[in-house]
């Protein structure tokens, strides 16, 4: 095992140089002068000169990126000059409240799919498959900011049941069931589009698996047939969807900068679209490349369980 995950980590490094480079490429091709963004009114010719110095803007695109990367891997991700405060210091705090949001979003489209493909094979062509598959197909099509705005709109502003912005109240709150109150409606719409994918690729392989001989002679032995379901086609059933899930997550976690700033919620999404206005480069470039590690490493979590569920897969 530990040599089948060293080599899915070396498989991973080209994956994150090409995505640094990527980014870098990006953040340099964007229009505008950071310097003079940094400056505002106090863009003179002499300043905008000293800060391109001062931030090695002066040199060239292959010198700029070899500088940086050196710098990340020694941990040293640069200063935001916005923040004036170490950009790693302002990813790893608002990576938590990412990640609580995409976590609980990951948790209920995982049971959410997995039910509903379950109960969809279970009962192919029946009304439950039809009502299960409307469902999804619709959850699916739809925009997830689209739906983040409608729920806000009945909710929040016409019903008044749950808060529609922010992590915690503004005052007093603070405690688990305010941050709960405030997680319904974003973990929701990030769940939706996830658990629909889920839904649908769990239904093929419980199909597919329901059709195999050992689940025949499970039904022949006189097993229940909840017992025949769940604890040996559902068991087979999973490691095929194993992968889906460690996809969806990194979904969920990108996804996460769109519905952050939908509902305002602190994460790192709504730090990079504030970094992006004021061209905060190395905030820019550093968040970018956590997020895209950390889809990385969720897909590299999901390979390992499941090649611990499937030894056939460690070859």
């Amino acid at each position: 095992m530990l040599g089948y995950i060293a080599k899915r980590l070396i498989s991973a490094v080209p994956v994150l140089f090409g995505l640094s480079v990527i980014v870098f490429a990006i953040m340099a091709l964007i229009p505008g002068d950071p310097a003079t963004a940094i400056l505002g009114a106090y863009a003179t010719p002499e300043n905008v000169e000293r800060i391109n110095r001062d931030l090695g803007l002066d040199r060239s695109l292959p010198e700029q990126y070899f500088a940086w990367i050196t710098n990340v891997l020694q941990g040293d991700f640069g200063r935001s000059f916005r923040l004036n405060r170490p950009v790693l210091d302002e990813i790893l705090e608002r990576y938590s409240a990412t990640l609580v949001l995409a976590g609980t979003s990951l948790v209920i489209c995982s049971i959410l799919g997995l039910l509903a493909g379950i109960v969809s094979a279970v009962r192919q062509f029946g009304w439950a498959d039809r009502i299960i598959t409307f469902f999804v197909l619709i959850g699916i099509s739809m925009p997830a900011f689209w739906l983040g705005l409608l729920l806000i709109l009945v909710f929040a502003v016409q019903w008044r049941l749950l808060p529609a912005s922010g992590m915690y109240a503004i005052y007093g709150g603070g405690d688990l069931p305010d941050l709960l109150r405030h997680m319904i409606l974003p973990a929701t719409t990030l769940a939706v589009v996830a658990t629909g994918v889920i839904a649908r690729l769990t239904r093929a392989a419980m199909l597919e698996v329901l059709r195999q001989d050992f689940v025949r002679t499970a039904r022949a032995k006189g097993l229940d047939e909840r017992t025949v379901i769940y604890k040996h086609a559902f068991k087979a059933a999973f490691v095929s969807v194993i992968p889906v899930i460690g996809i969806q997550a990194g979904f969920v976690l990108g996804g996460a900068v769109y519905i952050e700033t939908v509902f305002q919620w602190p994460g790192i999404g709504q730090m990079l679209v504030n970094a992006i206005s004021t061209r905060d480069i190395l905030l820019v470039q550093g968040g970018v490349l956590f997020v895209a590690a950390s889809y990385v490493l969720f897909n590299l979590a999901a390979d390992v369980f499941q090649a611990l569920l499937d030894p056939r897969l460690k070859s």
